[in-house]
């Protein structure tokens, strides 16, 4: 069964009135999967505090920046850290750039849009590729 990476900040953790939160819509739509879901970060140790002082419902993996998500090497060191295949995960993000850096890598990638927030779409990917 293939994993599901999310991106984690801006697109499963949104700032609402000041504080950021789980957009529970999409954490709806993520639970009705059985997969397991890791959260996709480059927080360091002080963002963390901010972005998830909510506790995560999903693994979170980060490099705190080192290298960031726009670097290949970002989703390789993820996937040799959780053994997994590029063929066995699935991952959605709404940053151009890292959609491309994980595209180099192998792993198929949706480009998540933060401002139209289209869930049926995000759902017709991952039915659609997992």
């Amino acid at each position: 069964m293939k994993t599901i990476l999310v991106d984690a900040v801006d697109t499963f953790v949104v700032e609402t009135d000041g504080a950021f939160k789980i957009f529970k819509e999409m954490r709806d739509l993520l639970d009705s999967f059985p997969n397991r879901k890791i959260l996709v970060t480059g927080a360091n140790d002080e963002q963390s505090k901010i972005w998830f002082a909510e506790k995560m419902p999903y693994e979170v993996f980060t490099l705190k920046h080192d290298p960031e998500k726009t670097d290949p090497e970002y989703f390789r060191k993820l996937l040799e850290h959780f053994d997994l295949g590029k063929d066995n995960v699935v991952y959605f993000e709404h940053n151009p750039e890292a959609v491309k850096s994980a595209e180099l890598v192998g792993i198929k990638t949706y480009l998540y849009n933060i401002d139209t927030k289209d869930l049926q779409a995000l759902k017709t990917f991952l039915v659609d590729n997992l």
